[in-house]
Parts: structure tokens; sequence; C-alpha cells
């Protein structure tokens, strides 16, 4: 099928329309004479449906919106949803800092709904960069076939992560397994029948599986009695909360990413692993939701129908009866063990994939060693000489600007970034500092000068 071409270049043209690209989107839509476009697969707007349990919430403020955090006089705010739902004086009054994640995703809504520069059942199928025209052309594709080519003088990729699943489960995808061996991202798909089983386990250390932990032992009775057994495994060494003290959340500015964007590759790489408490850790109240549970469920003498295992790795899975045997092998033991159980939810992450998308123009990214993108300060990607085009990407650049990639708090001001950088000039200002840690060394403090009669030279450490 021929793509029907739209004769007008685009200043911006945004490839997928999650709550990063959205955030372009919306700050995007006070700039004048600003020509935008963002594209998605999706029929209408959705946030992580298989997570949005009921009395789960965001673990970041509700400041950390689309656009709060750039220009909090923007209409798009999540203020200003509440507002315009009338819901104002209700979220005074319930006195929340991390709101709901079902109403997070009911606000992205209502945003990218209101944005005429939103169009979904629009799959991109081809980026290429087009010699003749000096512009990006690309290719999309609505559910029922047709075609559509856009052309744009500057690209960002917003694409989002894919789940991955642990490497022992890989091969028990096939129909057979659906619904048994899944990623918590479809666990809310799954959820009624999982808590019809009587034996469930749940890999991942993080939020998302300590949430799926959580809500499968709700599903037992008060008295633990019926539900399922609720197998809890992790990796790291414990169920460690995550970091949470207000210097610590400075590793989320952009005081830290300058730092962390000068440092060598191989300390860069070192560092992403060391701070993983920074990133998939959990936070207090759930675990602490977690334990009132159990301990609910032992009053008289019971025992809990749970088990909570760290420092264990998946070794092997296979299929045997009506249900799998799963080989595990604990860290400090140095130990492996065996046991059946009748479903597993993986909540083992997501991972920045190369969309297919690219490969019709195969030779137009400037790939690193790793196969990985080559992103700036400005979240620009390099391009093979002659591309004069700009490609930007958002929530692809763990290895380069840290572990802040995909965390919502820094959202609004990387897009702004992003916005900037395309425009030409500070169309929403960012601030130059943004944390009171100094993440690298101290600046060598100028020697004194002859003492003055009157008063002693300063000292301390200039910043």
């Amino acid at each position: 099928m021929t793509a029907t071409p739209e004769t007008h270049v685009y200043d911006l043209v945004g490839v997928g329309i999650g709550p990063f690209n959205l955030s372009l989107a919306a700050l995007a839509d006070g700039v004048p004479a600003l020509s935008t476009l963002f594209l998605d697969a999706k029929p209408a707007f959705s946030w992580h449906p298989g997570l949005l349990m009921e009395g789960t919430v965001l673990q970041v403020p509700f400041l950390a919106d689309l656009v709060t955090m750039a220009d909090p006089t923007s209409p798009w705010s999540y203020l200003n949803y509440l507002k315009s739902h009338e819901r104002m004086f209700p979220f005074f009054f319930s006195e929340r800092f991390h709101i709901p994640r079902r109403e997070y995703d009911h606000y992205c809504r209502w945003v990218a709904e209101s944005l005429p520069s939103c169009r979904f059942d629009a799959r991109v199928t081809a980026l290429v960069w087009d010699e003749a025209a000096d512009a990006f052309a690309l290719t999309h594709r609505s559910a029922a076939g047709e075609e559509r080519r856009v052309r744009a003088r500057r690209v960002v990729l917003g694409v989002g992560t894919s789940p991955v699943l642990p490497e022992p489960l890989r091969a028990l995808t096939g129909e057979e397994h659906r619904g048994r061996i899944l990623h918590s991202a479809d666990y809310r798909t799954h959820r009624a029948a999982l808590a019809a089983l009587d034996d469930v386990t749940v890999i991942g250390a993080g939020q998302s599986g300590a949430e799926v932990a959580l809500d499968l032992i709700r599903a037992q009775d008060g008295h633990g009695e019926g539900g399922p057994f609720v197998r809890w495994l992790a990796r790291t060494p414990a169920f460690a909360p995550m970091e949470y003290s207000k210097l610590g959340l400075e590793h989320f500015t952009p005081d830290y990413i300058h730092y962390f964007r000068a440092l060598p590759e191989e300390r860069r790489e070192q560092l992403v692993r060391e701070q993983w408490q920074l990133y998939k850790g959990v936070s207090e109240e759930t675990l602490g939701e977690i334990h009132d549970e159990l301990y609910e469920r032992t009053i008289g003498g019971g025992a809990p129908r749970a088990g909570l295992h760290p420092g264990v790795e998946l070794l092997a899975a296979e299929p045997v009866d009506d249900g799998y045997r799963l080989t595990c092998r604990h860290s400090q033991q140095e130990s492996e063990f065996t046991f059946h159980t009748k479903a597993v939810v993986s909540a083992s992450g997501y991972a920045a994939l190369r969309p297919d998308f690219l490969s019709a123009d195969p030779g137009l990214i400037d790939w690193d060693e790793r196969g990985r993108y080559r992103v700036d300060g400005e979240y620009r990607v390099a391009l093979r000489p002659g591309a004069a085009g700009e490609l930007y990407v958002q929530n692809a650049e763990m290895h380069t600007h840290g572990v802040g990639a995909p965390d919502l708090t820094l959202g609004a001001w990387r897009a702004a970034t992003i916005l900037n950088s395309a425009v030409g000039k500070p169309v929403v200002p960012v601030p130059d500092r943004t944390a009171w840690t100094t993440f690298g060394a101290p600046r060598t403090p100028r020697l004194p000068g002859p003492r003055s009669p009157r008063a002693a030279a300063p000292s301390g450490i200039t910043q």
C-alpha cells in the first residue's frame, strides 16, 4: 500500500505518547508558531494498565506531573486537571502528596485527549532521512491498514521500554503458558485467575514485585487459609526500601546528570549497578503493609501462607504436571534448591529496545560499541554524517545520564531541555542549580592573599 503523504513539514514529531513525550507535547503547546505532531500505536493513552491496582500510588509527589517541574503556570498541570474535574476540594482534604496511579493515568489521558498534536492509532513503521527534502520521513499505519507519511525537521523517540523476562522463563511464553508465566506488566489482566490458584511465585525485589506479592497475599482470606500460597523471590540480598532521604533524592536532579555524564563509561556502568536501591527498591509503606498483612494472618498461632526469600536467583524453569518446577540458587549460601509452583509473575523490569522502524534506514544512527544511542547533554542522538536533522531520545539514556532516566521527577525538565534545544532558545527556562549536594570534587579554593589588618581571609571551599 502506498502511504499518503502530508505536505506539511513539522518542526518536531514525537514517536510514542507515554508520559515523557506527552510532557514534551504539553510544554510545546505553549510555544507559538511551533508545529508538532505526536504519534502512538495504541488506540488511546494508557500507562502501565497491568499495574493499576486500587490503592497503588505514584512513588513521586504529584508535582512531578507532566509540566510543573518546568512550568508550573502551564494549563496542563495536575492541579489544573483537578480544577477541571471539580476535584480540588476533595484533593485538598485528602492531604495527598503521592497520588493514586489510576488518577495519574486518567490525568495523562485528559491531557492527551485535549492536545490536538496527539494522534493515536498511528503505528510508526519506518523512519528515514530524506536527503531530497532535508527532513526525516516517517511512515505510520492505522489498525485498519491505512498508511500515511509525515516529514519533520526534528524527531523525538519516546517509545518507552519493553517488559523483560528472566532468561529461564523466555521459552515458556507460548499460548499453553498464558496467564501462568507472565510479566508483572500483565498482572491485572490475569489477577483473578492467579488469586484462584493454590501456589504463585513472584520474582523481583522492586516496587512492582512487592505490589503483586501484597495483592496476592490480600487475596487470601482473613486467616490466610484461602487463596494462593505466595512465594516472593529476589536476587537482591534483602527486600530493601527505596532510597527516599531528602539528600539521597538529589540523585534525581539535573546537577547529578551533569556530574554523571562527565564520568568515564566504565565508572558509569558500575554506578548504575551499585545504585539499584535508588530505583529498584520498595517504598517503606508497601514493605510495612506486607509485614502487617502477614502479622494479621498469624494471630492465634496460624502459619503465614507466604515465603519471602531474598538473595535467590532463578536458574531454570520447566513445566511439570499442572505447574512448573523452578530451580534456584541462594547466592550467599551458594546452594541450589527446587520447588513446584502453579504460576510465576516476574517483576523483572523493563529494557530500552531498538525500535523496529529504525531498520528502514539502518545507517542513520551512530550506535556506540554496545549498540546503544550516543546521547549528548541535550538528549540529541548521534547520526551518520550528512543527516542534518536532529533526533532526540527519552528514557533510553541511563547509560549516559544515570538512574534518573526513567524517573518521572525529571520528565518535565528533560522535555524542556529538548524543547529549548529544538527551538534554539530557552522558551521554557530551566534552573542552573538544583541540588545542595556537590557530586564531584569541590573546586580548589583560592589561596588567600596578604591578610588585611582589619579582617581575616575567608576560609572554606568555594562552590
